[in-house]
Order: structure tokens, then C-alpha cells, then sequence
């Protein structure tokens, strides 16, 4: 047997039994006539005594253990001399005096030490991940994940969901980003598609009857890695029949409640804030703002008009914005750390930055411009007191928020505004088109079967066949706003859904904007227009991102610290080596030649 109990199990309650212990050393300190080792398993450490009083021959095998060896001990659980007690783990009371020890696998010298492992390369630690993975904290990262998928699981059982396994191996549609593909031995020239999403399987499920749906499932995107993405990620797959939005809102703020609560001790208070679209760009500068600071982005538009300032006044002039940010206590930051935020600001796409100095008046080259009374007006408005910084962008729309936005977070990070906390909320009313200028064309917002909202359904199906393709913007369409929510937390996105079209015509007039012709239509995404017309009921549904979710839950800087064996930023695995080449004779079984040398 080589343990019947936990090493992070052992506690004072213990004294005077027997146990056997298996893990790896941690760390091993030879005190004379004891030696002392920290074994170490996924539960924790617990402090283990070699003496030659209790065995000899365990003492003398002792001098040999290096950290990372594989051993199992048996011994007697004896409460710690008076003084030596480790209050900072559950088991600093006891130690194990050990009576038998068998070394089951030696260890080479590690690349890495486990306490040093954070300071070496993220190639060197993923190249042995399975080193790494041995990190307690890795490890806690793995364990609250799995209570959270477990905690999901149950959740949903409880309301009545059943988990339905979709296709891994799936067409073709690329309407988003990149699709992985995989040749079909069987169908020569022809290819699979590694699922971006279960999206039309889950509705054709509802169509089907199932009605409340829900999978823990990979997804695939050959898409530019950040640290909040991968190739390959996890989401939490929701589909309902006969339900509205405010229904898939309540489900979800009930499920994250009880997942912070049952997880993490944490109580998360609902119902989440709810901002529409519009609301969160113009008080954030994003669709994901983080709402555990203040800092809010305040439009100067109609003050800025009675300057004779002539780059607001051009930016007005042109159907741009005027948009100000307030830095507290940063009146005393010098013109150096001034030209440091403007270069930021134009790096995040802005022609420079504008400021005024709240320092016993208004310190600023641009102050000349406007009178004293609108220079109180701003401060006033954005907050400004005395030793504070207002910090002024003017451009177009999208450039304001973009800028300002990033700006806000970067100096709520620089000024210590930012507190702990887990801060949710929710973003509707999305467009439900954007304009793709370099494509000339609309694409969706979300994706292609987010239905519109109900006053615009009527309006988009009015629209005469022969408006199609639009080839320029469309003030009616622009104006279209979608059935769509986008869960937020501490400025990330984690979660986003729509109810669905759930109509033939509806969901035809919707590809025909895209520009998708009926025959373009009918060839990628048919199965589902079949299926529409078989009594599909009203449905919609939402994916949180699991990787993410865990990612904030536990702290981490990166999706890569809750991922057991994640890929780097080019999408590749080093302890693996994926992506590799592959032996001829695979590629003429799948009919393919590359113009690569191999």
C-alpha cells in the first residue's frame, strides 16, 4: 500500500497512528542525527523525520533523496516538539517518523526548481509543464476548475438541462475568424472543420425538442493569441427553448452566484448592473469596461464649442467628439511624464493629447483658449479638484473611446485605483450590424443568427430583395439593434449570447445583408435553414468562456495558468511539439501536397 492518507491531511488529531505517506520530496535538511523532508502531494506537505533511533536503515536511504524523488514512508504521526510548530499549513503540528522508506523513482536534476519557477522562461516551463504543473499554486488553479465545471454540471442538472454532445469533426463556415481543417481520408479534396462553436448544433437541438441544452465543450480558433486566448479554449455551452432574454439572465446571474459562493466563499450580489452598448462606450470606452473603479469618460463637446481652441473645434466641425478623462493627484506629474501619456495616446491611435493642470488655476498652453468660466464648467464636470490632471481626446468617435478607454485603464492600474473584487455586468442592445469598410460590407455584430430586436424585425423584412448586395452604409440598417448580451467582469468578457432567429425569412434577410446570397446561404449553413422550417420554436442561449472565468476567479495573469498543457502566442506546444510535420505517406493517403519543403 503505498499511502492511506493525504500528506496534507495529517493533523494533531493523528498523534500516535500509523500512516503510510507516498509523494515527492519537496525539500530534504539533514540536522545531525535527523534528517527532516517535506513530502509533498496535490493536498499539501507534511514534515517527515528520519532517525536512526526509530530505523536505521530508512535514516541511512535518507541521505540519498534529492528533491523531486518519488518515495513512500510509513511511520507514527507524533505532535511537533514545543516551538517548531509551522502555523502556516494545516499540518505544521505534526510529522511523520518514518520506519520504512522506499524510494519508488529518482529524479534528474530539474531544469527548474519549483520556488524558482515563476522567474524562468514561460518556453522553458511549458517545454516541462509537467514540472510546472507540480506548483501549488498550478495545482489549486486545477482543482477550483474542476469544482467549477463540477458546480456547472450540477447547476444546470437542477433546472432541468441536459448535456448533449455535438460534432468535433464538423463543415466548413467560415464567417469569423480562421477554422482549423482536417482532409477526409474517405472524401478526397474535402474537409472537416474543428467546431469555432456548437452554435448550430444547439439550436437544431432545440428545433429538435430538447429544449434546455448544455455541453462543457472545446472549441477551435486559428485566430492571433493574446494572453486571454488560445487555439484551442473551453466554453460553457447554453441553449433554452421558450425564453427571453431577461430568463437567460437571471439562469446565468443564479449559476455565477453559486459558483463564487460554493468555490471561492464569495457572495456575488444580483441582479448584475445592466448598460446598454451605448452607455458603456461612452462612460468606458469599452464593451468590457471594468467597473471596479471610477474614472469615467465625460463628453466636453458642448464647453469645447465655446473655446476658440481650433482642434476641438475641428473635430466638432468634422462629426467627432470631445471626451475627457480626470487623473486625481497627477497635477504634479512633470512635462515629461506628460509627453509619456500623450505618446501613449497616440500609440492607442489618437493625433496627441490635450491637458489641463488643476494647480492653483488652470495650468495649461491650452487654458489661453477658453474663458475662465468654462474652464471651472470642465473641472466641474469631470470632477476635477485641485491637484488633478484633465486629460482631453478629440477625433473621431471610435478613436475617443478607444483611446480614452485604454487610457482609463492604464492609469487606474498606474494609480492604484483598481480594488479587489469581482465587479459583473451585463452589456445589451449591441448593433446589430457593423460596417466592414475594408470588406464593404456589413458583417454581424455577434454572429449571423442573433435576432433582431422586435421592433426592427418587421422593418428588415419590409426591405425589397433588390437592395441586395449593399455595397455602401445604410442609415436603416445601421440603426438595426440586436437581441444580444455580453457578460463582463473586471474588464474582461466572459460570456456572450443572443436569442436567436428563429425564422426561415428572418433568418434568409440576415444572410442577404451579410451579403450571402441565397445559393452561398443554402451551401454553408443549409441544415439549419431546413431545420427552421420544421416548427422551430423561439430559443436563444449564451457561451461563457470557462478558461477565462477560472482565469479571473483565481487571480491569474493568463488563460495559460488554468490550461493543463496550453499553447505560446504562435500556437505552438513546446513540450509536445505540435505542430510537426508528418510522413509522406500520411500526406498521399489524404491526397495533399505542400508547397512547404519537408
Amino acid at each position: 500500500m503505498y499511502r492511506d492518507i493525504w500528506c496534507g491531511e495529517l493533523r494533531a488529531s493523528h498523534a500516535g497512528s500509523h500512516f503510510n505517506l507516498a509523494g515527492w520530496v519537496f525539500r530534504r535538511r539533514d540536522h545531525g542525527g535527523l534528517i527532516f523532508v517535506d513530502l509533498r502531494d496535490r493536498s499539501g506537505i507534511a514534515q517527515v523525520v528520519f532517525s536512526p533511533d526509530v530505523s536505521a536503515e530508512a535514516h541511512q536511504l535518507a541521505h540519498s533523496l534529492r528533491g523531486e524523488f518519488v518515495i513512500s514512508v510509513q511511520g507514527e504521526v507524533r505532535r511537533r516538539p514545543e516551538g517548531t510548530a509551522n502555523d502556516d499549513i494545516a499540518t505544521g503540528k505534526v510529522e511523520l517518523y518514518a520506519s520504512k522508506l522506499v524510494v519508488l523513482n529518482e529524479a534528474a536534476v530539474l531544469p527548474f526548481t519549483l520556488e524558482e519557477a515563476a522567474e524562468a522562461s514561460e518556453t522553458l516551463r511549458l517545454k516541462h509543464r509537467y514540472i510546472d504543473l507540480r506548483r501549488p499554486e498550478l495545482q489549486r488553479n486545477f482543482i477550483i476548475r474542476h469544482k467549477v465545471a463540477k458546480g456547472i454540471r450540477a447547476y444546470l442538472d437542477r433546472d432541468g438541462f441536459l448535456e448533449i454532445e455535438t460534432p468535433m469533426l464538423t463543415k466548413s463556415t467560415p464567417e469569423g475568424a480562421r477554422d482549423y481543417l482536417v482532409p477526409s481520408r474517405l472524401n478526397p479534396g474535402q474537409f472537416y472543420a474543428l467546431p469555432q462553436s456548437p452554435q448550430i448544433f444547439k439550436q437544431i437541438l432545440m428545433v429538435a425538442g430538447m429544449e434546455r441544452y448544455f455541453q462543457i465543450v472545446k472549441c477551435f480558433r486559428d485566430e492571433d493569441l493574446r494572453a486571454d486566448r488560445q487555439p484551442e479554449f473551453t466554453q460553457v455551452d447554453i441553449e433554452m427553448s421558450f425564453v427571453d432574454s431577461s430568463e437567460i439572465m437571471v439562469l446565468i446571474e443564479g449559476m455565477i452566484n453559486n459558483l463564487f459562493q460554493d468555490v471561492m466563499g464569495v457572495t456575488i450580489s444580483k441582479p448584475f448592473p445592466v448598460l446598454s452598448f451605448k452607455e458603456a462606450m461612452e462612460r468606458f470606452g469599452s464593451d468590457k469596461p471594468d467597473l471596479r473603479f471610477g474614472m469615467e469618460i465625460v463628453d466636453m463637446g458642448d464647453l469645447a464649442r465655446a473655446s476658440s481652441f481650433k482642434v476641438f473645434l475641428d473635430a466638432i466641425e468634422t462629426g467627432g467628439r470631445v471626451k475627457a478623462i480626470n487623473g486625481k493627484g497627477m497635477a504634479g506629474v512633470s512635462r515629461k511624464e506628460v509627453d509619456m501619456l500623450t505618446e501613449d495616446a497616440k500609440a492607442f491611435g489618437a493625433k496627441g493629447l490635450a491637458w489641463i493642470k488643476v494647480k492653483g488655476g488652470f495650468e495649461s498652453p491650452i487654458a489661453k483658449f477658453f474663458p475662465g468660466d468654462i474652464l471651472k464648467q470642465m473641472a466641474e464636470r469631470v470632477g476635477a479638484e485641485e491637484g488633478d490632471l484633465i486629460m482631453f481626446v478629440a477625433d473621431k468617435e471610435n478613436i475617443v473611446h478607444n483611446v480614452l478607454g485604454r487610457m482609463r485603464l492604464d492609469l487606474g492600474k498606474r494609480l492604484n485605483l483598481i480594488h479587489d473584487g469581482f465587479n459583473f455586468a451585463w452589456i445589451t442592445d449591441f448593433p446589430l450590424l457593423e460596417w466592414d469598410e475594408e470588406e464593404k460590407r456589413y458583417a454581424a455584430m455577434h454572429h449571423p443568427f442573433t435576432s433582431p430586436a422586435d421592433e426592427d424585425i418587421e422593418k428588415m423584412l419590409r426591405l425589397s430583395d433588390d437592395g441586395f448586395p449593399v455595397k455602401e452604409p445604410s442609415d436603416i440598417l445601421s440603426s438595426f439593434t440586436a437581441k444580444a448580451y455580453d457578460l463582463v467582469l473586471n474588464g474582461y468578457e466572459v460570456g456572450g449570447g443572443s436569442i436567436r432567429i428563429h425564422r426561415r425569412d428572418l433568418q434568409r434577410r440576415m444572410f442577404q445583408i451579410l451579403g450571402i446570397g441565397d445559393e452561398e446561404a443554402y451551401q454553408k449553413f443549409g441544415f439549419l435553414l431546413d431545420a427552421l422550417q420544421f416548427g422551430a420554436p423561439p430559443h436563444g442561449g449564451i457561451a461563457l468562456g470557462l478558461d477565462r472565468l477560472v482565469m479571473l476567479m483565481v487571480g491569474a495573469a493568463s488563460i495559460r495558468d488554468v490550461i493543463a498543457f496550453p499553447k505560446t502566442q504562435k500556437a505552438v506546444c513546446p513540450m509536445s511539439g505540435a505542430p510537426s510535420t508528418v510522413d509522406q505517406r500520411q500526406l498521399r493517403e489524404l491526397n495533399i501536397k505542400t508547397s512547404v519543403p519537408l
